[in-house]
């Protein structure tokens, strides 16, 4: 891929759309790349510029140091998308993503540039503390765990000199997913959708209900079939809810 800017290597537009009314920008699941993303794209474009996030150390940016603090990327982040141009703009994380969805929508609203809605899925609330020490296991530890959430290839999974190079993002992922903390009262201002499996290990129903807590806005729960990637199965339809949020009433303010 010809890069053409420094933000060209966070911001992935698999499908450009110059006449897009909306934007969505996906943001990956711990050891997650841009790609999982490209069926967004493909459904949803033209209409809607579909920014799939790269994460530095993994695919193509892989001789880059990865990120293991969440204020850290969610700075950078903010950063990036600061600089887009100005559209209606939804944000969508899915497991480390969504957290780190909610801390760069709290930096957007604090620039009065906030996204017109938050789509969290497969994440507990902000505030709901569990004690996950995964980023301190060996190596077989940590590759247990993607293996046991299913969330890679099962082509992918099967091969350890794959697995062993993604180490490094993937355990830096985990530390900042794990050592984030965010007090009970925090809130944003944008309406949040939150999306969850009913057989996630990393999320209860109630843990997700409780991403309600978090916003001023409207909030509505979304119950599917499925383990904690229970996106890959019900895709179709998630994307045609997405595709709603995008069509509703534009942004307050946009980015």
């Amino acid at each position: 891929m010809s890069q053409t800017s420094p933000d060209d290597l966070w911001c992935r537009r698999y499908r450009p759309a110059r006449n897009a009314a909306a934007r969505l920008v996906c943001l990956p699941h711990a050891g997650g790349s841009a790609t999982y993303f490209l069926p967004v794209a493909a459904a949803l474009s033209p209409g809607t510029d579909v920014v799939a996030i790269q994460y530095p150390g993994r695919q193509d940016r892989r001789n880059e140091p990865p990120i293991d603090n969440m204020s850290v990327l969610a700075d950078m982040l903010h950063a990036i998308l600061r600089r887009q141009p100005e559209m209606p703009t939804i944000l969508f994380g899915h497991s480390m993503g969504a957290i780190l969805g909610f801390e760069v929508t709290r930096r957007l609203e604090a620039d009065q540039q906030g996204p017109m809605r938050l789509i969290v899925s497969g994440r507990r609330g902000p505030a709901t503390y569990r004690n996950e020490t995964v980023h301190l296991r060996d190596d077989d530890g940590i590759l247990a765990e993607v293996r046991k959430m299913s969330g890679t290839a099962s082509s992918v999974l099967g091969d350890d000199e794959i697995m062993r190079a993604a180490l490094p993002p993937l355990r830096a992922d985990y530390k900042a997913t794990e050592t984030y903390t965010c007090p009970p009262e925090v809130t944003v201002n944008c309406p949040i959708t939150a999306l969850t499996g009913d057989n996630d290990p990393k999320t209860t129903l109630d843990e997700t209900q409780a991403w309600a807590r978090h916003t001023t806005g409207a909030f509505d729960l979304h119950v599917y079939a499925g383990g904690h990637f229970f996106l890959t199965d019900h895709a179709e339809e998630i994307i045609k809810l997405i595709a709603q949020h995008l069509r509703a009433e534009p942004a307050r303010t946009a980015i």
